[in-house]
């Protein structure tokens, strides 16, 4: 009765191979035609940059030869008002309000853009924990200070004081 199981199985198997093969061989083909378009469009565009450097080592015609090479610009007045020189071009007074104004909205812009950053939440958690920190740093830093002179100021009485029995010239008397 259940002698069925095995060749049934072994038929699922084999059909769910065929079709895996066959899902294999159209996703391969598809990779063929998508290797080959992407091949043939480099070498059209090997082409045309292989064009474009040809056209581009080749001296323009309407240039003059000298044109070529790269000009040397010399300063010949320095310091002196060039007779030669247009005066500048003025403005409307549109457009110099329009400059004026873009100018000015930018700065603005981004000083706004700077306070909102100071004042966001995290910013300002991390400055007062910065500053806790800097606190509690300073306070070691005090304590350490003051038992330090308070160490020298001792040192200091030992030495100034006579009967001081830690002092190195003291001379122990037997009694």
């Amino acid at each position: 009765m259940q002698d069925w199981i095995v060749p049934v199985g072994a038929g699922a198997l084999a059909l769910l191979a065929l079709g895996l093969g066959v899902a294999l061989l159209r996703a391969r083909s598809r990779t063929d035609r998508a290797v080959t378009a992407a091949r043939a469009e480099t070498a059209a565009l090997r082409a045309e940059l292989e064009a474009l450097e040809r056209r581009l080592s080749r001296p323009d015609p309407r240039t003059p030869a000298d044109a070529a090479e790269p000009q040397e610009y010399v300063i010949t007045h320095l310091g002196e008002d060039d007779p030669d020189a247009t005066e500048p071009a003025h403005l409307e007074r549109a457009l110099f309000a329009d400059l004026v104004l873009r100018e000015t909205v930018v700065k603005a812009a981004s000083l706004a853009h700077g306070v909102r950053r100071a004042l966001a939440p995290e910013t300002r958690n991390r400055i007062r924990f910065e500053m806790r920190r800097e606190v509690k740093r300073a306070r070691k830093q005090r304590r350490s200070d003051t038992r330090q002179a308070r160490r020298e100021w001792q040192a200091r009485q030992r030495a100034d004081d006579p009967n001081h029995p830690g002092r190195p010239d003291r001379k122990e008397t037997a009694a």
